[in-house]
């Protein structure tokens, strides 16, 4: 579906949206991506219990929303992350530069008091069409 504005992205790659959103908005030159939690996609449930099972799989997930967009990792801008515990931090940041590499967008991380399903992290994203 799209309308003059915008179109909506998704893919069966990742998880369906949780509530009434899109896994991602394309408006000119930018992609929107919503929050992506650690849900292995198609089965409705989290990857594991722990933080960086979720974490990977946040990311898996995220990259496959911009793989239906033409885009990839070197596209994002901007991101951030949603932590249920900020002792997560270092475990989280190393995994986020196993799946970006030498790309660093610009990024901010917040704790948080809960995540839907009992997730233990949430990242969402922007990223540029070139």
């Amino acid at each position: 579906m799209a309308t003059a504005l915008m179109d909506y992205i998704s893919t069966d790659a990742a998880p369906a949206a949780v509530g009434p959103y899109s896994q991602a908005v394309k408006s000119g030159n930018l992609l929107f991506c919503s929050g992506s939690i650690g849900l292995v996609p198609g089965a409705k449930m989290l990857a594991g219990t722990d933080t960086a099972s979720q974490a990977r799989q946040a990311l898996e997930n995220m990259g496959a929303v911009l793989k239906a967009a033409g885009l990839g990792p070197d596209q994002v801008v901007k991101t951030t992350i949603f932590l249920v515990d900020m002792a997560d931090f270092a475990l989280v940041n190393d995994i986020y530069a196993g799946f970006f590499g030498g790309h660093k967008p610009a990024r901010s991380t917040v704790q948080v008091a809960g995540l839907p399903l009992g997730a233990r992290v949430e990242i969402e994203c922007m990223a540029v069409f070139s």
